[in-house]
Order: structure tokens, then sequence, then C-alpha cells
């Protein structure tokens, strides 16, 4: 049986993809979970028009996402901090404050693509990473210092 997948389903394909699929499988899961619809001959056109679209989105959207990190690898940013008198500070830096320091530079980073292997704590020079999508990484160096 024919059906154009309406999410990606790991294992079969993405969605607006056409497939072959046994009847049971489409009829007893797929079409109850509403994971994909009868292919008909006016949707199979439709859906390899969303799919192509798409296609082009994700190609503009890894595109975009590789020019960022060519920019941002090897990147600086300085976060003043108070600190006690004995140089100590007094919270760690949070990837909050590390992404408002990026977005002070002009880069619009979320929280969530920002891993720092262990907590800052002290002032210094530390390397953080940046995970985007597409599995495409930037190492970026934040400079801890003590502010004024």
């Amino acid at each position: 049986m024919k059906i154009i997948l309406l999410q990606n389903v790991e294992g079969l394909g993405k969605q607006w993809e056409v497939k072959e699929v046994a009847d049971g499988y489409a009829r007893n899961f797929l079409f109850p979970q509403s994971l994909a619809k009868p292919a008909t001959t006016k949707d199979i056109d439709d859906a390899e028009k969303k799919f192509a679209e798409m296609e082009a989105r994700a190609v503009a959207d890894l595109k975009g996402v590789e020019e960022l990190v060519a920019k941002l690898d090897g990147y600086e940013i300085k976060i003043p901090v108070k600190v006690g008198e004995e140089g100590q500070l007094y919270a760690q830096i949070s990837t909050k404050q590390i992404a408002s320091a990026l977005e002070a530079e002009g880069f619009s980073i979320q929280e969530r693509f920002i891993k720092i292997a262990e907590p800052i704590k002290e002032l210094g020079e530390f390397l953080v990473t940046l995970e985007f999508d597409h599995r495409l990484e930037a190492e970026i160096r934040v400079i801890v210092e003590a502010s004024e």
C-alpha cells in the first residue's frame, strides 16, 4: 500500500515522503497514530511539492548554520563579574550569561546550544562548545574578568 508520511517515522522515512508499506502496518499502526495517510494521485503530487520545499528549507538552514559556525569558531567574549575580596565569584557563569554576552556582540544564540564542560566558578579563560543543529559545532573562548 502506498502511503504519505504525515510525520517523521524512525526507520521508515521523513514527513511528506511517499512510501510503500504492508497493508496491515499502515492500517493497524500508521493510520491510527496519525503518522500517515493513504496516497492518492493528487496527494502524491502535493506531498512531493511539500517534501521538496522542506528539503530546500533544510538546505538553506544548513547554509545559515554553517556561516554562523564559521563566524563563531574561535570567537572570544568577555564577561565581567563581581568578585569577592579574594577574587572568588559570587555565582557560577551560566549559559544565560554567555548567551547574553553573545547577543551583545550581535549573535543571537539560544541557551540550548551552549554546552559548558565544567561549571565556570573562577576568573580566567574557558573553552565553551556551541552545538548547533545539523551536528555542527563551534568553540568559543569565554574570558571571565573582574568588573570595575
